[in-house]
């Protein structure tokens, strides 16, 4: 038997979860995932897949914001709707759990 050493992580639970769901119906343990990472992390000297910033890194985190600035932004944002430039929030909340297979 090869020599292995225990991964210990914390990971959230509703993630880990969902994960093991995924798995399991792959027929593949955590265990075995977690080697697979390891290998390909090897394989290609980094990261399997790409680690990056998102697209849209002109998304602002209102809470660093100060009230005039949060008023300005959200007159943006009724300018938008009142122009017609704006997506239902049903439609958005529809591509968010598509996107996210939420």
């Amino acid at each position: 038997m090869a020599n292995t050493t225990a991964v210990y992580a914390r990971v959230d639970t509703s993630l880990k979860e969902k994960a093991e769901g995924i798995l399991s119906q792959l027929g593949i343990s955590p265990s075995s995932a977690i080697q697979m990472l390891y290998s390909q992390i090897v394989l290609q000297r980094g990261m399997p897949f790409e680690s990056r910033l998102p697209e849209h890194s002109h998304l602002i985190d209102i809470s660093s914001l100060t009230e005039d600035e949060l008023a300005a932004e959200v007159e943006k944002g009724l300018a938008a709707v009142r122009a017609g430039d704006a997506t239902p929030a049903d439609e958005a909340f529809a591509a968010l759990r598509r996107k996210y297979d939420l």
